[in-house]
């Protein structure tokens, strides 16, 4: 608790206790209202003050100047009645700041709670120099510079692993609770904690590029993009405070003015006490503060799960979501392959890979690396020679003096020789050996652990129909679909296809439903883009895809889409329970005090009761 909600309680208290025993003591005339006064400057004062600046700047309509105008009000009635009765103007501004008390823990428990969650950003790079370790700004830091993090320290920019080995907690960034394991040639992220061993890091980007200051970005600004039910709020908010000003000032005037004229008295106490529980009762704190908290509290939990959302206007999309369409490779796939099988082979399975893996060593295609991993022995490139790649076709070379032949059917057909058909969906590497064929080699993409569950996560939360679009061949996009029990699947699409089926897609939908994609790649930033929602894959997910999303997933677990649509649709309940709340508390007792029936007790309840209930109940968005 900060010492300026201490400082607000003891005020509350002094001022309570203050009035309580005044109640006790016998006083009349000018010594009654100087005793009263105290308990009332003391839990008031700054609210008078507020009052006043914002008369001054021109800012009439906020909650602090109805508070003043009734509980003056109500203080002046008293002194011209003669009732001496200022218990109620102390209650009015005592509760009011019960209820400020409340609302200011919750939006600061809230604000604490996404803090700590995005307690990321590193102080500090460690640089080794002349064998001591100088710390310096990680915004100083180059690309390519080796850094030194020890154990309990944080990761600070984006990098691979030179030297060392260890467990690293990454759950700040991904929700993800157990630690990862890394060692030389696996990639670290920023704002992941080291917790064993002592890693040198070789830094992949600059600070201000890495993980840590993207999401940190992504974080602070999403509070700038409004959603709808924010925007309607402000206007409400803009238009109904003038309004109800203006009906007090009316209901004061109106009924005297017309009851003299009827020949009867006026009645101005009557009416001015129930223009200023009017104003008190229409104090639209609740909505004002309860509205944009609920988003924030929803974003700050969806980070604490892993999933970054850029703005409430893209939770508010999401909750409407109806439909979602993947990519395959990197989305639903781990887009990594790996030898999944040898078929027809003469040879040995292990001397067919070392001999496919050697012709292909002067490759970088993911293929190539795939066969070099399958062999999982040091290349030695001196048996290998007169290397010859046909592009498109596979490569021709010579490994310890023979001719070896490694690609697909068309470089079968290209040397003379038949290959024999597989059944079996992936890319098929044929191999020739001295002009003799000797079988194939079945490379495939390996579907994530959690896409399936994923898929059927979906369709429990109310998804309509699941897609999947794919530059594929569509033997292994069906049977990939089939696996998941995605709905449709498009295969052998071109990035520009991918856009147009999306638009045709969206073309198709319910009125009100919206369609999400989600991908990963950099062919994938135009379809982010253009669907009603972009969930970009942050881990291993391109920087251009990542850029054009509105929702990025820090793990890549497909998993966590529905997990993002349930948070969503909880923050959108809530906010709506507030609006309905508010409003319709609000208007039944604004009648009531209108018609002499609701009294300043009432009209408390109706401001800071309903303020507290709504901003508790905002709350409940940052648990998942």
């Amino acid at each position: 608790m900060s010492s300026k909600q201490k400082r607000m309680i003891i005020r509350i208290a002094l001022s309570a206790v203050l009035m309580v025993v005044l109640h006790f003591i016998k006083s009349e005339g000018a010594l009654r209202f100087a005793l009263y006064m105290v308990p009332y400057l003391i839990v008031g004062y700054d609210i008078l003050l507020k009052a006043a600046k914002g008369i001054i700047r021109g800012q009439v309509f906020d909650e602090c100047f109805l508070m003043a105008v009734a509980t003056v009000g109500a203080i002046a009635l008293a002194i011209y009645d003669r009732s001496g009765d200022y218990t109620e103007a102390i209650a009015v501004m005592l509760f009011y700041q019960v209820g400020e008390f409340f609302q200011g823990y919750a939006v600061g428990k809230s604000r604490r709670n996404i803090s700590q969650l995005m307690d990321i950003r590193p102080d500090y790079a460690n640089i080794e120099i002349d064998g001591q370790l100088r710390k310096v700004d990680p915004e100083e830091v180059d690309i390519g510079t080796l850094i030194v993090v020890q154990p309990g320290e944080k990761v600070p920019i984006d990098g691979v692993v030179e030297q060392g080995s260890s467990s690293v907690d990454t759950s700040a960034l991904t929700g993800e609770s157990l630690p990862r394991e890394v060692e030389e040639g696996d990639e670290v992220i920023s704002g992941s904690i080291n917790m064993t061993g002592v890693l040198r890091i070789r830094t992949a980007k600059a600070f201000g590029e890495s993980t840590v200051s993207r999401i940190l970005d992504l974080v602070e600004n999403a509070s700038s993009r409004k959603s709808r039910s924010e925007d309607f709020i402000s206007k409400f908010a803009r238009v109904y405070t003038p309004a109800v000003c203006i009906g007090a000032l009316l209901l004061a005037l109106l009924p005297p003015l017309l009851s003299l004229m009827l020949g009867n008295a006026p009645g101005w106490e009557t009416w001015i006490y129930r223009a200023l529980t009017f104003l008190v009762i229409s104090c639209p704190c609740a909505l004002v503060i309860s509205i944009p908290l609920s988003f924030f509290a929803g974003i700050g939990g969806a980070s604490h799960e892993g999933v970054l959302i850029k703005g409430s206007n893209f939770l508010e999309t999401l909750s409407k979501t109806k439909i979602v369409v993947f990519d395959k490779t990197g989305t639903l796939t781990q887009g990594v392959f790996e030898v999944n099988g040898i078929h027809h082979n003469t040879i040995e399975d292990n001397l067919l890979i070392e001999y496919a893996a050697l012709a292909e060593s002067a490759s970088s295609h993911p293929i190539s690396r795939s066969l070099r991993k399958a062999y999982g022995k040091e290349i030695d490139r001196s048996r290998v020679s007169d290397i010859e790649e046909i592009s498109g076709n596979g490569v021709i070379a010579r490994v310890d003096g023979v001719s070896v032949a490694c690609g697909n059917d068309k470089l079968m057909h290209h040397i003379g020789l038949e290959p024999i058909p597989c059944h079996s969906s992936g890319t098929i590497i044929h191999v020739a050996i001295d002009g003799k064929y000797e079988g194939h080699i079945v490379i495939s993409d390996i579907v994530k652990p959690d896409s399936a569950e994923a898929i059927r996560e979906l369709k429990a939360s109310g998804i309509e129909k699941t897609v999947m679009l794919t530059g594929d061949t569509g033997r292994v996009a069906e049977e990939v679909a089939s696996s998941l029990g995605i709905d449709e699947v498009y295969s052998e699409l071109l990035p520009s296809d991918k856009v147009d089926k999306v638009e045709e897609l969206m073309a198709g939908k319910k009125d009100g439903s919206k369609l999400a994609f989600v991908g990963d790649g950099i062919n994938d930033a135009p379809v982010l883009s253009r669907a009603d929602i972009g969930i970009a894959m942050g881990a291993m997910g391109s920087d251009a895809a990542i850029e054009a999303a509105d929702v990025v997933l820090m793990d890549d677990d497909p998993l966590k889409i529905s997990t993002a649509i349930r948070i969503s649709r909880k923050c959108l309940r809530i906010v709506y329970q507030n609006i309905v709340f508010a409003i319709g508390i609000k208007l039944a007792c604004l009648v009531l005090g209108a018609f002499g029936i609701a009294d300043m007790w009432l009209a408390i309840f109706a401001d800071v009761g309903v303020m507290v209930l709504a901003v508790l109940n905002a709350v409940r968005a940052l648990r998942i």
